[in-house]
């Protein structure tokens, strides 16, 4: 198996500010034109994608955008992400694969919910390589970390892992 380091230097891949590493590798031509009170300020393109890399106690930490984001396990060790929809219960999976161990290869966060991924085993070598396709396209104008505290309150079953990833 390659290390981290491989994927990184491979693909070119940069700091992220939620944590890990990421490049863009596609973003559409075209666009959508967001004229009336929708979430959205502006034109957005249909579709953009990232390679995204968490290694070692890296994790991706709580935030929320405006799209619908799909995950796509590529290499690596078990990741697990974690949602806290607007309404509802939280919930996770963890993209793998071991479909036998419950691993998905593809996993869906719904627009509006916040969300963040972890290791499921976090060990200093342990690293997973995803890619992330958002629709309409990722802009960082509809991107926003986490309150700690106020997940806590509306999630307090949940505050070890709402701290872990905030």
């Amino acid at each position: 198996m390659q290390k981290a380091e491989f994927w990184i230097e491979s693909l070119q891949l940069v700091p992220h500010p939620e944590g890990g590493y990421y490049r863009e590798t596609w973003r559409s031509e075209g666009s959508y034109t967001f004229t009336d009170a929708t979430l959205f300020s502006g034109p957005r393109s249909y579709v953009t994608a990232i390679h995204y890399l968490l290694q070692g106690k890296e994790c991706s930490k709580l935030h929320k955008i405006h799209s619908d984001e799909l995950w796509f396990f590529h290499a690596g060790n078990p990741l697990t992400v974690h949602l806290f929809p607007e309404t509802g219960e939280p919930a996770s999976f963890t993209l793998g694969l071991a479909p036998g161990k419950g691993q998905v290869v593809q996993g869906v966060v719904p627009k509006e919910s916040w969300f963040g991924a972890s290791l499921a085993a976090p060990e200093d070598e342990h690293y997973a390589l995803v890619s992330c396709v958002v629709a309409p396209g990722f802009d960082f104008q509809d991107f926003a970390f986490a309150d700690r505290h106020t997940l806590q309150q509306q999630f307090p079953r949940h505050t070890e892992i709402i701290e872990h990833l905030t």
